[in-house]
């Protein structure tokens, strides 16, 4: 007993000094995942709340931008089955009902939509996730009308008056996306079979068409040194005129109409690509894009507006903004079987 007691204690003490030399060993953090979105050429978020979302999952954003809005749809349908992504984002509701007959989506009910407005939830499957919204309506230049002593256009209607000859200008819907959704308001308000009549009195009132609104806001509108006082762009132009102003001004000198169903609302959605191998990390990046860090972020970025009410805005906008009563309204199926005829039948319209 005596000797192996003895024969113990000696492999004890040598254990016990052998691993008082140990170092000690601490884990090596597991490299960061790649998440991959993709968006439409016009997403943007700061660097921070990418960051953010990064941080908290170890995982690397990766933003793959693929063109316009169509554009990008139009790569994610090609690669069905075997996505470029994880995640897409940037999808309208004028394309809504394409991407989901061609079933490129996976439903995730995100705990987030509990709390986000029946009125932007589209896709009763939650396969297409409301990310924001903007109006596409008619800006105006007040400081024009002013000098002019000419009130300005109160509706759609007016715009086919000879006083306001020679003052619109719109984007080509066929190029544009404010140009389409333009195009939708007016289908909205008078009719599938009066809309191209209403054209036709614009082209008669020399409406002015250019391919995109960069173009028609920046370069034609009276604004900014163009001859045309009226011009297509969005319910949120006047406070970010105050908001990114070169020289400070306490009010915006651009106005919006709103009356009388003359805007279109934009819905943008985000989805789970099928066949994505990250399917954890897309359910996280969307809770995280309905979160207030990114719903807050979105509108001095993107300049659309969150669809959580939780999520605040810069007071410039509360000043500010004006939100239409009432958009005009086409049912997501309906533009997507007959968008591609609208555009032809007013492409021979208004460009023949």
């Amino acid at each position: 007993m005596k000797i192996k007691f003895l024969s113990f204690l000696v492999v004890f003490l040598i254990t016990s000094a052998c691993g008082a030399n140990l170092p000690s060993i601490t884990p090596t953090p597991s490299a960061p995942r790649t998440l991959t979105v993709m968006t439409h050429d016009s997403f943007a978020a700061s660097e921070s709340v990418i960051q953010a979302f990064e941080n908290q999952n170890n995982v690397k954003v990766q933003i793959l931008t693929s063109g316009d809005a169509g554009t990008a749809l139009n790569k994610a349908i090609l690669s069905k089955g075997n996505p470029l992504a994880d995640v897409f984002y940037g999808l309208d509701n004028t394309f809504l009902s394409r991407a989901l007959d061609e079933d490129i989506f996976e439903p995730y009910n995100a705990p987030g939509l509990a709390s986000i407005p029946d009125r932007f939830k589209l896709d009763p499957q939650n396969r297409a996730i409301p990310i924001d919204y903007g109006d596409v309506c008619l800006n105006y230049d007040k400081t024009y009308f002013s000098t002019h002593n000419l009130p300005p256009p109160q509706n759609l209607s007016d715009l086919t008056k000879p006083e306001y000859r020679s003052m619109l200008v719109v984007e080509n819907p066929a190029t544009s996306s404010p140009g389409l959704a333009f195009l939708l308001a007016t289908i909205g308000r008078f009719g599938e079979d009066n809309y191209l009549d209403y054209w036709k009195k614009l082209v008669e009132n020399d409406v002015l068409v250019v391919n995109d609104w960069e173009q028609a806001y920046n370069t034609e509108f009276s604004h900014f040194g163009g001859t045309r006082p009226i011009v297509v762009s969005y319910g949120s132009s006047p406070p970010f005129e105050v908001i990114f102003a070169e020289k400070p001004i306490t009010e915006p000198t651009t106005a919006v109409i709103t009356n009388d169903s003359s805007c279109f609302r934009q819905i943008e959605f985000a989805g789970i690509l099928k066949g994505t191998k990250n399917r954890d990390l897309a359910e996280k990046w969307l809770d995280f894009m309905l979160s207030t860090t990114f719903q807050e972020d979105i509108p001095l970025q993107m300049f659309v507006f969150p669809v959580n009410p939780a999520a605040k805005l810069d007071e410039r906008f509360t000043k500010f903004l004006v939100i239409p009563d009432e958009t005009a309204n086409i049912p997501p199926q309906e533009i997507a079987s007959k968008r591609d005829a609208w555009i032809k039948a007013w492409t021979e319209t208004v460009l023949r």
